[in-house]
């Protein structure tokens, strides 16, 4: 699927495109994987005190694995963002606010118990209202992500190069301060603002790399080299290193989306993109209940292969999670119910815009 309408040059071409962009849920699903991954591969780890062969992706991705997600999730802003605030605000804030307070909510529910159990039941409260200010666990990108579209809709009356400057100073500059809504947000909103203000630059690399496959080829294996070098070198968070990877990486991982897309290879990772808000949303728990089960009962004694299996499993749950949800008309896991909303329910432009 050509992006029709996009030029090259254009700061923001997505105005309307109806349906779903092929390489862009490839590439998301490339995104989801990577982050159930990563979950799965450290916690198995930090559990075992050892580590495993999927050690080495998760290094390898690290570079690159949320710098790709920021940056898709920013493409198609334009869509959206002249639309009224209040408008805006039910789209882009309080539709992720709802699923964060509700699944957060549902994690302190099964994780309370051993909280109790540490510090007692005040202090399980305690961190159930920290959370509102301080992203529990895994759910830290849906809090980040509306902090993002309010900051990219009140600035722009700014010069988008100034935006994008500081942007990528922040980024640079490693801040650390202990607060994950200021660090990440100092960390990757230049990818972010990337995608809103690039996507057309974005959608003609897609259509260059569709093509042209055998150059996008080329390209992705030299990205592999550099990229994997200098991870293993420790060069990968240097200061312009670092902005420079995630950037590059982010490149790779729309060239790989389009290159699968052209092909119709692994349908799998398409169905993972169309999804990822519920893998997200929901793999947590089908993830920690197979590392428990996983390395309680020795059933497998390599750390790589455990690792492997949890991944499968936490993405697998998740989408069974979300059907058997459906099927039990607990359809509120997963969609906003009207009485949260607080603009008109309207059909969306496009459906990825909404994600």
């Amino acid at each position: 699927m050509t992006t029709n309408g996009t030029s090259a040059g254009a700061a923001h071409p997505i105005q309307s495109m109806p349906g779903r962009i092929d390489w862009v849920d490839y590439a998301k699903g490339i995104c989801i994987v990577m982050v159930v991954m990563m979950h799965s591969v450290l916690g198995v780890e930090a559990a075992a005190g050892q580590t495993g062969f999927m050690h080495i992706l998760v290094a390898f991705a690290k570079p690159f694995r949320m710098p790709d997600f920021f940056l898709i999730s920013g493409l198609f802003l334009s869509v959206v963002i002249d639309r009224d605030w209040r408008t805006y605000l039910d789209r882009k804030v309080v539709h992720f606010a709802y699923f964060y307070v509700l699944w957060v909510t549902i994690q302190f529910g099964f994780k309370a118990p051993s909280f109790a159990a540490e510090a007692g039941w005040a202090h399980v409260g305690f961190l159930y209202l920290e959370s509102f200010i301080e992203p529990f666990g895994t759910l830290w990108f849906i809090y980040l992500l509306p902090v993002f579209f309010v900051v990219t809709k009140a600035s722009r009356k700014l010069p988008p190069a100034l935006i994008w400057g500081v942007a990528a100073v922040l980024e640079m500059a490693h801040i650390s301060t202990g607060w994950t809504v200021i660090d990440e947000f100092c960390a990757r909103f230049v990818y972010f603002y990337s995608g809103y203000l690039f996507a057309g630059l974005v959608f003609a690399w897609s259509d260059r790399a569709r093509a042209r496959p055998a150059w996008a080829l080329a390209g992705l294996a030299l990205w592999a080299l550099v990229n994997g070098s200098l991870v293993e070198l420790g060069f990968s968070e240097w200061p312009l290193v670092s902005l420079a990877l995630g950037l590059a990486g982010a490149l790779a991982i729309v060239t790989a989306g389009t290159l699968l897309a052209r092909a119709h290879w692994l349908n799998f990772l398409r169905y993972c993109g169309e999804h990822s808000i519920v893998i997200y949303l929901a793999f947590f728990l089908p993830m920690a209940a197979t590392r428990t089960l996983l390395l309680k009962t020795g059933l497998i004694h390599d750390i790589g292969t455990i690792s492997l299996v949890v991944t499968v499993v936490g993405i697998a749950g998740a989408l069974a999670i979300w059907r058997i949800a459906l099927k039990s008309g607990v359809n509120f896991l997963f969609e906003r119910p009207a009485a949260f909303w607080i603009a008109p329910k309207k059909p969306q432009v496009t459906l990825q815009a909404a994600e």
